[in-house]
């Protein structure tokens, strides 16, 4: 069994370890958005999180944009939130939510209040929180307090047979020893389907991957597609790197979760795993941005993402490393690469080194190093948005 090393993460009053500190400035809604960069302008040291949406939607879509914000200001990498809404009743529900994992949490509302005294309000509250959070100390913890989510990005040729594979490689050696992982991207599965729904851990849970994904191409896919699903699955970059079906790319995909490494169980979009430990299945976009958000307020603390031709995202509060397998990619784009496995297509690296180099790359990262997309300032937060608003 391999030996990972030293771990060192921020504990939080409900137990879950935390890699980073942040002290974040969450909006409820759009109109939030001003306010909320206002006072993480005042305040050095927090971040704030503005998006698009929170105004008129209902239904699964509003219970979707509420998990999605209480599961961001729940993440373990979140030290303490700032809630911002317009109104004072959605931006109670989110505080409460985030509550409950005892972190410090406080709501502002605009609404008979104006943006002056709000923001005035929220910055001397925040002031304080950063403060709190910058005395808090790392402490060691072992593997199976870490929770990693996957995605890939702009995959070519080099991505299914090198560092998707990778990927796979760390899965099945981190998941014996108690990590919990998490896969989505369910419409890119699509020609794999049937190889996926084995992977699970019995019959019943894929059969819930199978009706998941069936679902999607019912309810999204087949109502609102042109003729197929040109120029968006594969992309553009993917066709470029030499895929020319989604059947191509969704077994390059497959290659993510490993050799010997069964599922145990899925999850609805920043749905919370409560099975126990180990690798999940999220049903997400395929959109880099929207998964990484979706599992990062699943409760996930760090990403890694394979890319082929080359992908920049990254995140506010998960940080997100990547890897690549195209020596065209290290050259032109390394400043975004965080480790490069083209050996192994040159036959100067083994699948089993990458895996372990990875491993190494994700330890030093949840023990403090920048990643790329950090160091350049990425910061993608995108909400997923299931329908029009009322």
């Amino acid at each position: 069994m391999i030996n990972i090393g030293e771990i060192r993460g921020y504990r939080r009053e409900n137990g879950r370890i935390g890699i980073r500190n942040h002290v974040i400035i969450l909006p409820l809604d759009d109109l939030s958005n001003a306010a909320s960069e206002a006072v993480a302008n005042n305040i050095k040291g927090t971040l704030a999180l503005p998006h698009h949406y929170g105004r008129l939607q209902f239904g699964e879509d509003l219970e979707l944009h509420f998990r999605t914000l209480i599961g961001t200001g729940s993440n373990p990498n979140v030290a303490a939130c700032i809630v911002i809404g317009i109104e004072p009743g959605w931006t109670k529900r989110v505080v409460d939510g985030i509550a409950k994992t005892g972190k410090p949490v406080e709501g502002f509302s605009i609404e008979q209040n104006g943006d002056i005294n709000t923001i005035a309000a929220a910055s001397r509250k925040a002031k304080e929180y950063v403060h709190w959070a910058s005395e808090l100390q790392r402490e060691p913890c072992g593997a199976e307090d870490l929770w990693i989510s996957h995605k890939c990005g702009e995959s070519d040729t080099t991505s299914g047979i090198g560092a998707n594979p990778t990927v796979g490689n760390l899965i099945d050696k981190l998941d014996p020893l108690g990590v919990t992982n998490c896969f989505g991207e369910t419409s890119e599965l699509t020609g794999a389907e049937l190889l996926c729904r084995e992977r699970a851990v019995n019959p019943d849970i894929g059969d819930k991957f199978l009706s998941t994904w069936q679902a999607y191409m019912d309810e999204v896919i087949e109502p609102h597609k042109t003729n197929d699903l040109s120029e968006s699955q594969p992309t553009k970059g993917n066709i470029e790197g030499g895929l020319t079906t989604i059947e191509e790319k969704a077994l390059g995909n497959l290659q993510k979760i490993g050799r010997n490494t069964s599922y145990i169980d899925v999850l609805k979009p920043a749905e919370t795993p409560s099975s126990g430990r180990g690798l999940y299945f999220m049903d997400t976009s395929s959109a880099a941005a929207e998964c990484v958000t979706l599992q990062a307020a699943a409760g996930f603390v760090v990403h890694v993402f394979p890319t082929g031709q080359g992908n920049i995202i990254g995140h506010p509060i998960e940080p997100v490393i990547k890897l690549t397998a195209n020596p065209r990619t290290v050259r032109t784009m390394g400043e975004h690469v965080d480790l490069d496995v083209s050996g192994i297509l040159r036959r100067e690296m083994t699948l089993d080194e990458a895996g372990d180099l990875l491993i190494d790359m994700t330890v030093r990262t949840c023990n403090g190093r920048l990643t790329a997309a950090e160091a350049l300032g990425h910061r993608e937060f995108v909400m997923t948005k299931l329908y029009r608003s009322a």
